[in-house]
């Protein structure tokens, strides 16, 4: 009898040691799943925040319209005498085809008060290759102030857009498809004033 009795406490340990492990075992595989779906979580929030910003940040250099709260935040990127600025992160714009994207500039009268001109126009010699369009197809995007005039007073600042509009199927290869624009501006009398760069990243 107490034979009997030694093999049941026994055997009672010997369940209560493998409960026991087995507890251990399911609270370890709870934590690794918390673990991976914190880790899961986490990362989806980071990527989530990364395109809200890149949304945003795109949204909010996309003109629609010149006012006075546009005017002053390209106001803000002059610095002493810089003649012309372009509201542009980088110097870069991303253009979805069939979405119309306006592109805000400032020019600033460093010399005397006369009239200015400017003019938009393509500089980029391997347009046919990476985009499989010429040089006055992409010039014919800009749907409105390609070319404009204004008369600004020396010291004076003054705003202005060009509207883009590529046409849905216009480039077909989108993956090589950056092109180099230039904004030039000229006295009244012809003579350069500034020429800004900036690229166009067909999308």
């Amino acid at each position: 009898m107490a034979k009997k009795k030694v093999k049941k406490a026994n055997s009672g340990k010997i369940n209560s040691s493998k409960k026991s492990d087995e507890g251990k075992k399911a609270a370890l595989e709870l934590s690794i799943g918390t673990i991976v779906i914190l880790v899961l979580a986490m990362s989806m929030l980071i990527l989530g925040l990364v395109l809200v910003r890149t949304i945003f940040t795109g949204a909010k250099y996309n003109v629609e319209t010149m006012n006075k709260k546009v005017e002053a935040e390209i106001g803000k990127l002059f610095v002493e005498d810089q003649r012309v600025v372009l509201y542009l992160p980088n110097r870069e714009a991303e253009i979805t085809q069939g979405k119309p994207y306006g592109l805000g500039f400032g020019i600033q009268n460093s010399i005397a008060t006369q009239k200015f001109r400017w003019e938009v126009l393509v500089d980029d010699d391997n347009i046919r290759r990476k985009c499989g369009v010429n040089e006055k197809e992409a010039e014919d995007w800009i749907t409105t102030g390609r070319t404009g005039s204004a008369d600004i007073p020396s010291g004076q600042k003054h705003f202005n857009l060009a509207r883009f509009n590529i046409p849905e199927g216009s480039v077909s290869d989108i993956s090589t498809c950056i092109i180099r624009y230039e904004l030039v501006i000229k006295t009244e009398d012809g003579n350069p004033y500034q020429t800004e760069i900036f690229d166009i990243i067909v999308k």
